[in-house]
């Protein structure tokens, strides 16, 4: 006789329940944005970020864990690429970039479409990045930068990156002088 049919049963597989409920409830952290918002996450997820690994294990998971330095759209991204990353971590980066194209540098094509943002989103998650201790992040989103610095000029970095040059340009001559050693490499 099956003791699924009994109460005894139900009550088992019930608490059972419960108990991996209340175990889910628990590995949940709440971050709090630097505009208040908070987002419910879970531990795995939040903890590929050594800052917040650090609290968790420092002070526990029942308080919000304020974010200060992270805008709540900048921190609704960087979760995101955690829970893509949770059960698969991102590739290592070649490094010098081959390419400018970041797939021949070993970057998967989600990654790739994730960096693929306007400037001013793409400095805040490095700064975002680099304050929650993420350094995979850290590593696309300056492989990014990287990327799209790769066979410029200087006048045409100055450009795409809206740099006012504001050397004489006796003093741009001293510096392309001095520096004639890294258009040689």
């Amino acid at each position: 006789r099956s003791h699924f049919g009994s109460s005894r049963g139900f009550f088992c597989i019930s608490w059972s329940v419960a108990l991996s409920q209340s175990k889910a409830m628990a590995d949940m952290l709440k971050l709090k944005s630097s505009q208040g918002d908070v987002f419910e996450v879970d531990q795995d997820t939040a903890c590929q970020s050594a800052l917040i690994k650090n609290m968790v294990e420092d002070s526990g998971t029942d308080e919000e864990i304020p974010l200060p330095n992270v805008k709540t759209p900048i921190l609704a991204k960087v979760i995101d690429y955690c829970k893509h990353h949770k059960d698969s971590a991102a590739e290592e980066i070649q490094k010098p970039l081959k390419s400018a194209n970041l797939e021949e540098c070993g970057v998967s094509e989600w990654d790739c479409n994730f960096v693929r943002i306007e400037q001013e989103e793409l400095f805040e998650l490095i700064l975002a990045a680099n304050y929650l201790d993420i350094k995979s992040l850290l590593d696309l989103t300056c492989a990014k930068v990287a990327s799209m610095i790769k066979g410029k000029t200087p006048e045409e970095i100055r450009k795409q990156f809206n740099i006012v040059n504001d050397f004489t340009p006796e003093e741009e001559a001293q510096v392309r002088e001095e520096n004639k050693w890294c258009e040689d490499a």
